[in-house]
């Protein structure tokens, strides 16, 4: 018969149904929850291509050296060719679609369950396809693309490594009743490298799709299967989610910003799946990796599968750190765990996903054209891997991916592969440079400079190594920002998890064209000026909103522009920092920046209620009202938007409760200015730079007086300086009651747990 129900098979009807269904009939025998559902068995795969006659040219497509890629992309291109393009016999079209009538008149989930997969010693995870909420309409194509995935490029590639005949490989497909998951996931029943009593559980909103692809780095929840406690919960920024479109596809959707931080499991849910899991393992004796949803409080399991990455050699149950050896010729070299490599700092922070700790050269992958440049013992870095990665994969040294978490595609591949891999780092593509050295430690998650460092050139967005971090972001009740310095660092800051930008500057978008704001609207007009600073913005607005992003207006001293075309009209000044520069500067050119306001007026109009307007520099109430009535001028009702003011001089500070009449919304320490003139101390002169301290009392009696007078008048305050990385400052800070803190990208977890650590202290010495 063309199809069979799930109750009708078991794990016996491996050859006939593919491992998957074997396993969701076996799982249904056994009473678990899992949808109904019906498989188009493996025969109906085999006699269709040998009915055609199609099945001599497809093996003969197949029969490349799977390392030429351009052989293996054109056999997979002509062997898909071959099945899609060839028409389906009308007995087995009749039956599945009576099937899927009598399963009832309801979108559906078609999986392939290939006859060489979900084995005990090989997965060959994610190399078919799986199409979600899918029609009547679209049931047979998309089956048939089902049977055309068998000879995808990743899956020719992985059957030739594993010596899979390519005509011994059949494949079934699963057609399942659809769950519309409100939340879904991956679970192993127990630890997938170690094989230990520890589960891991990995959930995010929506259909498991965005998990198991790594599109989203899920929440992850560690178990101690034999006391039943939850050791670890790590709530990850879930920016992403897959939800079931109109049309019935399934689309990728921005997560509400309220649910995007918050927890997905309950610890009631945690102990269901950690229940079912057991049942699991119990019946299949052996570890399991399990995917499953939640619908109207329901645990369904949509999949089960050994896992195949556990090293039965580790016999007490700790996996292995050091990888010793690597193919000869490699351009990585392995580490080895060396005193001066653990010396180092740490670059970036995730998920150690595969164990060992391997040093290789960098070799950023965000299309699949650059994979040819993967070398043995390269380190592949990548926003996420996709199949289509697997032979570049194989190749490598070591793997570290932004998203996805411990069930996504490049961490149960690394670990198939032997391959060290860190997943969730965040923005390990932005931070890392083609070419350079780094060690990567697949258990502990972090990435280091490796052997030898590459001279750095140009401005960077942080200056100072990256410290290490936990993936966990604190809920803290003063809020923890971040500084933006260009927009190409929009997505890398959002990715941070911050509650929003605390200082986003204008200056850079400006000083990038390479010529003063006078010459640039000289040459090219005011609404070119305009849309530069409005595509600037826009870009690190949509990024992060809803969440607020406070810009702050031009704010370049002098001997900047004077490097720029049109600079040789700029004033020559001994000190620039202290002479024409901020708002003294703006207020002087009221033409130029009345151009500024009209951006800031653009993005309003464009939908961008999240940005905030700041100035700089500010001395006294007088410079803020003439601010005022510009922006007035150019049609911002300063009563509708936030907006507000630098605190970086004595003189503001002093004039704080006259600064707060005007206004203002919020104000922003600017702890660089503020300590120099403070101090009396130019930080950019050598002989005198050792003595410049944010710490000092006589500043931090001025952000005291600031704060508390902004208390009085409901007017936010935050910090936005370097000096908002140091410990010391955010204590101080916390203590006074400032309402947000905004660092650099690469300090913003560190200061949330500092924030939050200081918080439970406040907490505990008012109730003692």
């Amino acid at each position: 018969m063309p199809t069979l129900w799930l109750d009708e098979i078991g794990a016996d009807d491996l050859a006939r149904v593919g491992g998957k269904a074997a396993s969701l009939g076996e799982l249904t025998g056994a009473g678990l929850p899992v949808p109904s559902a019906f498989v188009v068995t493996a025969d109906t795969y085999r006699s269709f291509i040998e009915a055609t006659g199609i099945d001599e040219p497809l093996f003969e497509a197949v029969d490349v050296d799977s390392d030429d890629s351009q052989a293996l992309a054109e056999a997979a291109e002509r062997a898909q060719e071959l099945i899609l393009e060839t028409d389906t016999p009308p007995s087995v079209r009749e039956d599945l679609l009576a099937a899927y009538d009598e399963m009832g008149d309801e979108d559906v989930a078609v999986r392939s369950s290939a006859t060489a997969e979900d084995l005990p010693d090989a997965s060959f995870a994610g190399q078919q396809d799986t199409y979600l909420n899918v029609s009547r309409a679209d049931l047979l194509q998309r089956v048939k693309e089902c049977w055309a995935s068998l000879f995808t490029q990743r899956a020719i590639y992985y059957r030739n490594e594993n010596d899979f005949a390519h005509d011994a490989v059949d494949i079934a497909v699963v057609v399942q009743q659809m769950v519309d998951a409100e939340k879904s996931g991956v679970m192993f029943t127990s630890h997938p490298s170690t094989g230990g009593p520890t589960a891991i559980i990995e959930a995010a909103w929506g259909l498991g799709e965005a998990v198991v692809s790594g599109a989203v780095s899920p929440d992850n929840y560690i178990v101690d299967r034999e006391t039943g406690t939850i050791d670890e919960v790590t709530v990850a920024d879930k920016k992403v989610m897959c939800v079931r479109g109109e049309d019935g596809e399934t689309i990728e959707r921005s997560v509400p910003e309220e649910k995007r931080n918050e927890r997905v499991l309950s610890d009631e849910e945690i102990h269901r799946l950690i229940e079912v899991g057991e049942r699991i393992e119990d019946h299949y004796d052996s570890p399991q990796d399990v995917e499953w949803a939640i619908y109207e409080d329901e645990v369904y399991l949509l999949q089960s599968r050994p896992i195949t990455t556990i090293d039965e050699s580790d016999a007490d149950g700790e996996a292995a750190t050091d990888v010793e050896s690597q193919p000869e010729g490699a351009s990585g070299v392995a580490d080895g765990g060396s005193m001066e490599s653990q010396s180092e700092p740490v670059r970036l922070s995730g998920i150690g996903s595969a164990p060992g700790r391997v040093t290789g050269v960098v070799r950023i992958v965000d299309k699949l054209d650059n994979l040819d440049k993967v070398e043995d013992g390269d380190i592949i870095v990548a926003e996420m891997t996709t199949p289509d990665m697997v032979p570049a994969m194989k190749r490598a040294n070591g793997i570290i991916t932004d998203e996805g978490g411990m069930t996504s595609h490049a961490a149960i591949v690394s670990r198939e592969l032997g391959v060290p891999a860190v997943v969730g780092a965040e923005d390990a593509t932005q931070k890392l440079r083609d070419g350079e050295t780094v060690t990567l430690d697949g258990d502990k998650g972090t990435v280091e400079k490796g052997a030898k460092v590459p001279e750095t050139t140009g401005e960077e967005e942080d200056a100072g190594p990256v410290e290490a971090h936990s993936p966990v972001k604190p809920m803290t009740g003063t809020e923890v920002k971040v500084n933006v310095s260009i927009p190409e660092a929009a997505e890398r800051a959002a990715a941070t998890g911050a509650d929003g930008v605390g200082l986003l500057r204008i200056e850079h978008m400006i000083l990038s064209t390479d010529k003063t704001p006078s010459r640039y609207v000289e040459d090219h007009g005011e609404r070119a000026y305009v849309d530069e600073i409005v595509e600037g913005v826009r870009s690190v607005a949509e990024a992060f909103y809803p969440r607020p992003v406070r810009v702050r207006t031009l704010d370049a001293p002098s001997d900047e522009f004077r490097q720029l075309q049109g600079g040789e009209d700029e004033p020559s000044e001994h000190n620039p920092m202290l002479g024409y520069r901020g708002i003294r500067r703006s207020l002087d050119r009221p033409g130029e920046f009345k151009l500024e306001l009209r951006a800031f007026e653009r993005l309003y109009d464009l939908g961008y209620d999240n940005v905030e307007l700041m100035l700089p520099l500010v001395t006294d109430a007088e410079d803020i009202l003439r601010a005022k009535a510009l922006m007035q001028e150019v049609g911002i009702d300063p009563e509708k938007r936030d907006w507000g003011v630098m605190i970086e001089t004595p003189a503001s500070a002093l004039s704080i409760e006259d600064i707060c009449e005007t206004g203002i919304d919020f104000v922003s320490f600017g702890t660089n200015d503020l300590t120099q003139y403070t101090l009396a101390l130019d930080r950019n002169n050598g002989n005198v730079a050792s003595r410049f301290d944010e710490l000092h009392p006589a500043v931090l009696e001025l952000m005291r007086q600031v704060i508390g007078t902004c208390r009085e008048y409901d007017v936010a305050t935050s910090i936005c300086g370097q000096a908002a990385s140091k410990p010391r400052m955010v204590d101080f800070l916390v203590d006074e009651g400032v309402t947000s803190i905004s660092p650099n990208i690469d300090a913003v977890r560190d200061v949330q747990h500092e924030v939050k650590r200081v918080e439970q202290r406040l907490l505990l010495e008012s109730v003692r």
